[in-house]
């Protein structure tokens, strides 16, 4: 009886005997023809059980454990079911160059003011409507360095790059790497000259410093639109949103509403009140209240959709942000998020996500390592670790400090990450902390009531951080104080042995002359024998001159010293004498 036998990437013996209706045995008893010696319990590779199903006769059909990936994403649309969407913005530029003031203005709210020192410390997700009724989704990404990860995020999911240079400060890194990130996800460009306002101000320096950079402004027969505004005095922005939607009149931006939504998540943390949350942006269909969504591990039902201003809506179509409740966790940002069809779909896929993410994270365990992996390992155990519990606000936050913190460690120190997540400062983190003698760092989160307390009874250190450089910079601090400090050498001065006495009870004695320097008791010494050292002592016990003991003897002038139970003095020795300091040292 032939049959059709499924095959995934590995096999028991015992589960494809079942598959084929035949007994495990004779499974056995073949492969021990084949020379190979297996137990019912052992696991056979595909190739192998595709072999052997054929030579008992039955038909073969390989299946994979990633198959149920397949059909997640659906393939693109047909031309005729789109329509034209609002093009997503990305506004990017170095740090306190007006990104989110800019924003501010056109979107007439006071997004900066409730940020933390005026720094954008996570990525927002804004819709404007211009008084013609057009839409533009800005996404505003953060200035900081350590927010690299979050910029490449913000450009990836853009259509449209803005990119945002004060006129009084020029080209600065961030807005280097931001044109870099432009350019990586091949997304045009519109300059915005900032703070036209101010005296010092110069468009001409920021056209003149962009060249330097592969961008060419239209004034100087380039493609890149350039727009001179102030976010404070309000000039300039009705100019800019012409620029965009310029541009994406140009790129003929089109999406289907009419189907089932994909998106990709912006952001993601952990409410108090409401649970996980996670800024979605829908790129092609119609989000409704009640999908069941599914966006890496994490799926859920919406429960609720909240646009940028706060309100409710029923659902979210193409290039328009909002955030998702009913997830059972945050999700990481930049997964893509797409509707399921059903509970039992979207279970499967999460768990063979987190099943595939546990196997990555799995160290190997036992036998099979080569020798480098064996140095390795030896080698790393000099390495000293700075344990860390780390908690956010927001995923990206999160994200952002872990990977500054990976970046700053070295052969010799670094930090080790026991758990990072979202959300206030819990009892588990704490014990886990204490377990592992590691302070919690806790960004725009605080420790609950029964956390603080038992972090003091147990004598955790909690640190509380609103801006990501102050906490670099403290880690940075204290990781440099874990590197052992380098050991300088001094020398001090060379004393010749003219000759060597032999006094009872004292043992030799050697008659110096300072030829070079000073030598000083208490300072390390060294014994040089036809320039070769042969001994390493410590340091200087007896310094006399004539019968005085004395702390020093300066060039030219003769001396005794004594070096306890080293005999092995003769005449023409040198004795070097030298002070070692140590200098700490900084990453």
């Amino acid at each position: 009886m032939v049959r059709d036998v499924v095959i995934p990437d590995v096999i028991t013996v015992q589960d494809l005997a079942q598959r084929m209706a035949v007994r495990g045995v004779d499974v056995i008893k073949f492969l021990m023809r084949q020379g190979t010696m297996v137990r019912i319990t052992d696991v056979l590779d595909a190739d192998t059980a595709e072999l052997i199903a054929t030579e008992f006769g039955h038909q073969v059909k390989r299946v994979s454990e990633s198959d149920v990936e397949e059909g997640f994403l659906a393939a693109a649309d047909a031309e005729e079911d789109t329509v034209p969407r609002p093009p997503v913005v990305a506004v990017m530029g170095h740090v306190d160059h007006g990104k989110t003031s800019l924003l501010d203005a056109l979107r007439s709210t006071h997004v900066a003011r409730g940020e933390t020192g005026g720094i954008t410390q996570h990525i927002g997700a804004y819709q404007v409507t211009t008084e013609e009724g057009e839409r533009v989704t800005f996404l505003d990404t953060p200035g900081h360095a350590a927010f690299s990860a979050m910029r490449a995020r913000g450009a990836h999911v853009t259509d449209i790059v803005v990119l945002v240079v004060a006129a009084d400060d020029g080209v600065m890194p961030q807005t280097v790497e931001a044109i870099s990130h432009a350019k990586a996800a091949d997304a045009p460009l519109i300059v915005a000259v900032n703070k036209i306002d101010k005296p010092e101000a110069d468009a001409q320096r920021v056209v003149n410093e962009l060249l330097q950079h592969e961008v060419v402004v239209e004034s100087l027969g380039g493609e890149t639109q350039i727009v001179e505004v102030s976010a404070t005095q309000k000039i300039g922005l009705e100019d800019l949103l012409e620029a965009i939607l310029l541009q994406a009149e140009v790129m003929d931006l089109r999406a289907n509403p009419d189907r089932s939504a994909e998106g990709v998540v912006i952001e993601a943390k952990l409410d108090k009140g409401r649970g996980p949350v996670a800024t979605i942006l829908v790129k092609r269909g119609t989000l409704k209240r009640g999908d069941i969504v599914v966006a890496g591990s994490a799926w859920g039902r919406v429960r609720a959709l909240v646009n940028d201003r706060g309100e409710q809506v029923l659902q979210a179509g193409p290039s328009e942000p909002v955030e998702v409740l009913g997830l059972d966790h945050p999700p990481s940002p930049g997964e893509a998020l797409a509707v399921v069809e059903d509970e039992a779909r979207a279970r499967e896929l999460t768990e063979y996500r987190e099943r595939v993410r546990r196997e990555k994270a799995a160290v190997p365990v036992g036998g099979g390592a080569s020798l480098a992996d064996m140095m390795a390992k030896l080698q790393n155990k000099k390495v000293s670790e700075l344990p860390l519990v780390i908690k956010g606000d927001v995923q990206g936050s999160t994200e952002a400090i872990v990977s500054s913190l990976e970046k700053l460690g070295t052969d010799e120190v670094r930090a080790r990450i026991l758990h990072s997540g979202v959300g206030a400062i819990t009892e588990s983190d704490v014990l886990l902390a204490k377990g592992s003698g590691a302070p919690i760092i806790g960004f725009n989160v605080r420790a609950s009531a029964q956390a603080r307390q038992l972090a003091e009874r147990e004598g955790v250190e909690i640190r509380y951080y609103s801006i990501i450089y102050d906490l670099i910079d403290d880690l940075k601090g204290v990781m440099s104080g874990l590197l052992a400090p380098t050991l300088r050498e001094t020398f001090l001065g060379n004393a010749q042995v003219l000759e060597v006495f032999d006094i009872t009870k004292v043992g030799k004695v050697a008659g110096c002359r300072v030829t070079e320097g000073v030598v000083r008791r208490g300072a390390k010494v060294r014994i040089i024998r036809d320039n070769v050292v042969i001994q390493e002592m410590g340091t200087l016990q007896t310094l006399k001159r004539f019968k005085e003991d004395v702390a020093e003897v300066n060039n030219g002038m003769e001396c005794g010293m004594n070096f306890g139970s080293f005999q092995d003095i003769k005449v023409g020795d040198y004795i070097e004498c030298f002070n070692v300091e140590s200098v700490a040292r900084s990453l």
